[in-house]
């Protein structure tokens, strides 16, 4: 009889349950209905990034440019209004900046052969710097009311952002599971020359997994704007990246490529979301979060190092037993 097995994501899940509770018996503010508003839109941001960051991760990459991306993306929408675009073209060029970044990242990592670290850190640089030179380091006031919607509107009482986190993530659920190029993806993320000797495209699978990224962090700036009505050319610059990478890690998406999911890296952002708000809510120094935040990544790691030898080693045991079949005897 075929045993049941539970899902990856049940583990973390009773990891932020816990978490919640710990903090809500520490804080009572903590669990206040205005609390979670502020863990949910915080936490619609990190999750964006995170959602982008799981494809590229599913690869064998890793994209730190996303931070910056937000700051550039943003600031476009911003200057576009400036200049009298309405706020859904505005959102418009941000969401092609964004997705543009991501498709010179793919790009550049596949046809120059460069490691991904190096070509989206100089990515984050050169991202980080274009919104300060245009407008002289200075911010830019969003005048457009109705761009509000994005970051502050709601529907049927749950916030944008929210929404559209989750519209997000059930087509990027669809699309890794359903589709031949998510399909493609866990195998480039699996081993990449197997995967060119089947036939896969390499190149317009490192491409699209780095612009799906770029959109993600185009929405977290969009988001991020409009929810200031200010557009700031140092948005983005905090731990959006940091908090980013480990929730994909913690939601189980493996930095070796070929294992994770979209639900996984969401429920590792609500716990990184989460772990964040409540030291917020606590009053601890911002300087400590970093050191939590990076000591939950290194266990994460750690994990999953361990999950990979495990399994390597199960796949062994598993040929190392099987039966041979017996050799027919030729006739004389």
């Amino acid at each position: 009889m075929k045993q049941r097995r539970l899902p990856d994501e049940v583990g973390v899940i009773g990891i932020v349950l816990v978490v919640f509770a710990v903090f809500s018996a520490l804080s009572p503010n903590f669990r206040t209905i205005a609390n979670l508003q502020i863990l949910l839109l915080n936490g619609a941001v990190i999750a964006f990034l995170a959602l982008g960051q799981t494809f590229v991760l599913l690869t064998g990459g890793i994209d730190l440019s996303t931070g910056s991306n937000v700051a550039l993306t943003g600031m476009f929408a911003a200057i576009a209004m400036y200049q009298g675009v309405p706020w859904w073209g505005a959102a418009a060029i941000a969401i092609v900046a964004g997705t543009a970044v991501g498709v010179f990242n793919g790009a550049v990592v596949h046809y120059a052969k460069l490691p991904p670290f190096i070509v989206t850190f100089s990515t984050f640089g050169i991202a980080a710097s274009v919104p300060k030179i245009l407008t002289g380091a200075q911010s830019v006031s969003v005048k457009d009311p109705f761009f509000a919607v994005i970051g502050r509107g709601g529907l049927a009482g749950v916030p944008m952002p929210v929404v559209l986190l989750v519209v997000a993530a059930v087509i990027l659920t669809f699309t890794l599971r359903r589709t031949p190029m998510g399909v493609h993806i866990y195998a480039v993320g699996g081993n990449a020359e197997t995967s060119r000797l089947a036939g896969i495209s390499i190149p317009r699978v490192t491409i699209t997994v780095y612009a799906v990224s770029g959109l993600c962090a185009a929405m977290g700036g969009l988001i991020t704007t409009s929810r200031l009505m200010v557009g700031y050319p140092v948005a983005g610059s905090g731990n959006e990246l940091f908090y980013s990478i480990a929730s994909a890690v913690v939601g189980g998406v493996s930095l070796f490529g070929g294992i994770g999911t979209i639900p996984g890296a969401l429920v590792g952002s609500i716990l990184i979301a989460t772990v964040s708000n409540g030291m917020n809510v606590l009053g601890v120094e911002s300087y400590w979060q970093p050191l939590v935040i990076g000591a939950i990544i290194l266990v994460g790691v750690i994990l999953d190092t361990y999950r990979r030898e495990v399994s390597l080693s199960t796949l062994l045991r598993r040929k190392a037993h099987r039966p041979t079949e017996p050799t027919r005897a030729t006739p004389n």
